[in-house]
């Protein structure tokens, strides 16, 4: 694999052993993604799998190969009985992960949940584009119990300025049509939507385009990037914040409407925090990642948008054949999305907002020469957001306090 640039944090710098020594243990994989196909049948220009520095992706099989499948199924639930998991959750994704095809994939959610121990229950969703979801292959998923989300980035004109066909047509209409007949005749298996911010999009407007389908969760992310290539019209030099100013005008939508309409995973998570909850998102706060990604030709890898870092970011050095998946979790990148305020740059380790932003996502604190030991490049943003909904929390909670006796 190519090795990360000398001196960059962790590869280099981060003490395992003296972990290790002081008691430390990682926490085991509870979630695999599982990338069944490594091709896609759209060409969205923003995507970290075919757009970023990363390439490895031309060097690997197009589908996932019956033998590393097996492998893989074999080495989950090695994995499981070894640290008496009750429950895995397996993500199928790409690429696009339905072009694999019903047959492909119901052999591979069979094998996956027979091989599992039986104290052991594996949970099954995908992350589609949407084009492909035909009745058929909804009936194949409904079948399997797959759970579904989708990709949309708000209506037509929203959608079509990034997810587009190689022919530059856009995929709005091929992915409505899939998502209602999801919504409509399979709504046990829908999960929700994955919306890419995008700041020449209205905010309100989107976010009302998104509720057309009535998701149940809506998850908002933030552009990929890193310090040394930016994510589209956010200032290196720390002023302004708009991505903040566009998810503060969907969070007022969200939050004071007159029921709830969603939810929206980084404003629940983020109210979570603030009233001393935990995290349950890779994206914000301290909690361990507990999550491995295998690629098609059965390497283990990191979560996939290191990709957009440099070439080979994500990958271990390890593989399903030779590997099992314990080896992984001594690997310095895994142990550094597991060791919470130890893993944060000395910038956030005094914020005070530390705990709630947690560093924000890891992809976006990579700086070349420095590796991930730096702030997001997200920090003015996440400081506004996060300091916006806790204001906002703190009036209500004051509202509803009943009055002072004198």
């Amino acid at each position: 694999m190519p090795p990360a640039e000398p001196g960059e944090w962790p590869s280099h710098g981060l003490d395992i052993p003296a972990l290790a020594d002081g008691g430390w243990r990682p926490v085991p994989f509870s979630e695999l993604v599982l990338k069944v196909h490594g091709r896609c049948n759209l060409a969205c220009d923003y995507c970290y799998v075919f757009e970023s520095a990363d390439q490895t992706w031309r060097e690997r099989p197009a589908a996932m190969p019956p033998e590393v499948i097996a492998a893989t199924a074999a080495r989950l639930a090695e994995h499981a009985r070894d640290h008496d998991l009750s429950k895995v959750a397996v993500v199928l994704h790409g690429g696009e992960p339905l072009l694999a095809g019903r047959t492909a994939l119901a052999a591979a959610i069979a094998q996956f949940r027979a091989t599992a121990p039986h104290s052991c229950e594996v949970e099954v969703s995908t992350q589609t584009n949407g084009v492909l979801l035909t009745d058929r292959m909804l009936a194949m998923l409904d079948e399997h119990d797959v759970g579904v989300s989708v990709s949309l980035d708000g209506d037509r004109a929203a959608h079509d300025r990034h997810r587009i066909r190689a022919n530059g047509r856009g995929s709005h209409a091929e992915v409505m049509r899939g998502l209602n007949r999801l919504a409509d005749s399979h709504r046990r298996l829908y999960r929700g939507l994955l919306c890419t911010v995008d700041l020449d999009n209205d905010p309100l407007r989107t976010y009302e385009a998104l509720l057309e389908t009535e998701p149940p969760r809506i998850d908002f992310l933030l552009p990929h990037g890193t310090w040394t290539v930016p994510p589209p019209r956010r200032p290196v030099d720390g002023g302004g914040t708009p991505y903040a100013d566009w998810l503060i005008a969907v969070f007022d939508r969200w939050y004071h409407a007159p029921r709830k309409e969603t939810g929206v995973r980084l404003f629940e998570e983020i109210l979570n925090m603030l009233l001393g909850g935990q995290s349950r998102s890779e994206n914000i706060g301290l909690s361990p990642v507990a999550m491995l990604v295998v690629d098609t030709d059965g390497t283990l890898q990191q979560v996939d948008t290191l990709k957009t870092s440099y070439a080979g970011a994500p990958e271990t050095g390890l593989n399903v054949f030779d590997n099992g998946f314990d080896d992984a979790m001594w690997h310095p990148g895994v142990v550094a999305r597991q060791i919470g305020v130890a893993a944060l740059s000395p910038t956030c380790g005094t914020c005070a907002l530390r705990d709630i932003c947690g560093g924000g996502a890891y992809a976006h604190r990579y700086r070349k020469d420095h590796g991930y030991l730096n702030p997001s490049v997200y920090c003015p943003d996440l400081m506004k957001l996060i300091g916006h909904i806790g204001r906002t929390v703190q009036h209500d909670l004051a509202l509803a306090q009943p009055a002072q006796s004198h």
